[in-house]
């Protein structure tokens, strides 16, 4: 998901909103024992928001439609938590939103933010930064946004760009850690767990949707989700790639590659993928400072042009980068489905993350025997204008779920 923040108007926002912060970034670690103990590490005060800020940061951020569902006010807290990454544990962060006032207990959701590039995008920065998925706690629901590994305190990790296993754990883990910290300040949270997430964060959704369904170890029972863009098909996509003259966001291929290139230890040469100058200036553009409009732009639009030729003609060939394939294969949900209410959504003009890439992952699923499974077309969504209109059905369908 991309915003452009305004930022002349969005520092007047900020002092607004400022003025009514309650600060306490020492704030003491539950002291309890609990099960999820172990994943929680410590816990940051980001302020306490009312609803009249909200609104005017939702309006500013370009989300007024979401406007008459901004019905509380809002703690924001920063999470650190353990997760698993190549095997080890590592901290991860992301953001804590708790509403208050209400009358009834809510229910938990997990949140899943966009592609990102700058670390200073991370959820957990809030309120610094923005992704939107913020005001589900204003709607009703205590609210987690992970950071993902490689942003936040974890931002000197390259970045598992579509990597199945650790993006389901970055979101699972940090439920537990929430969880815990919700139990020992004897905040009341319901039974119900909801996910949602856009674009990369429809991918991070669906694999800690398919980590909760499968492994009953993590002790969280999933109430629904709702995924959009997420290029499940993984595959698909990059099949799809090798056909096209062009693309809009050729920063997506560098994160990708260099992902895997280091969460698989491929060790290779970006040589081996991409064509110089690109090879050599990639680790640089993915430095954590620059956007994603900035990247592009030091990109060439076209993937011939961008990869290298023997690794661009790999992708049309089957027996080519078999390895790489099969990696590729292993993280687009095979061999599995969803059990739960699950709700995909995609624009049909969305030109970043193809709309077949949903189509035939919601076919796939029905085939394998996906029974509460739907496919919802945003009829001539782009990338950036379907996140909106999923939020605005997801919310209602997750409020009639949620008690």
């Amino acid at each position: 998901m991309k915003k452009k923040l305004h930022y002349a108007s969005y520092l007047l926002v900020m002092l607004l909103i400022f003025s009514g912060c309650k600060k306490d970034r020492n704030e003491d670690e539950p002291e309890q024992t609990d099960s999820n103990k172990e994943f929680f590490v410590s816990s940051a005060t980001s302020g306490s928001f009312t609803k009249v800020q909200l609104q005017a940061l939702a309006a500013l951020q370009g989300f007024g439609s979401f406007l008459p569902l901004i019905q509380y006010d809002v703690d924001f807290y920063k999470i650190t938590y353990q997760t698993t990454y190549k095997g080890s544990k590592i901290n991860a962060s992301g953001l804590l939103c708790i509403p208050k006032g209400m009358t009834t207990t809510p229910a938990l959701l997990s949140a899943q933010h966009g592609t990102m590039f700058r670390d200073a995008d991370a959820p957990s920065n809030f309120p610094n930064t923005f992704t939107g998925f913020e005001l589900f706690a204003s709607a009703g629901f205590i609210t987690v946004i992970p950071d993902f590994i490689g942003y936040g305190v974890s931002k000197d990790i390259i970045h598992p760009y579509y990597d199945m296993q650790t993006s389901g754990l970055a979101v699972t883990d940090m439920l537990k850690a929430a969880k815990y910290y919700l139990k020992d300040k004897n905040i009341a949270v319901n039974n119900k767990l909801f996910l949602i997430g856009y674009s990369e964060g429809g991918y991070v959704t669906m694999a800690a949707q398919k980590e909760i369904e499968t492994h009953t170890s993590h002790n969280l029972t999933l109430t629904a989700a709702a995924e959009g863009a997420g290029g499940y098909d993984v595959s698909g996509m990059l099949a799809k790639v090798a056909t096209v003259p062009t693309y809009p966001d050729p920063s997506f291929f560098a994160l990708f590659m260099i992902g895997y290139n280091s969460i698989y230890n491929y060790n290779r040469p970006l040589t081996d993928f991409f064509t110089q100058p690109y090879a050599t200036n990639i680790p640089g553009l993915l430095d954590g400072s620059k956007t994603s409009d900035q990247i592009n732009a030091a990109l060439p639009a076209a993937p011939s042009a961008l990869f290298n030729p023997t690794f661009y003609s790999s992708l049309s060939n089957p027996l080519a980068e078999t390895n790489f394939k099969a990696q590729v294969a292993a993280n687009s949900f095979p061999n599995w489905y969803p059990v739960s209410p699950t709700r995909l959504y995609h624009g049909t003009a969305d030109q970043n993350v193809y709309y077949e890439t949903s189509q035939s992952t919601f076919n796939r699923f029905k085939a394998a025997g996906s029974a509460q499974i739907t496919l919802t077309s945003i009829p001539g969504g782009t990338h950036e204008t379907s996140v909106t209109p999923m939020m605005l059905d997801a919310l209602p369908w997750f409020k009639s779920l949620a008690q």
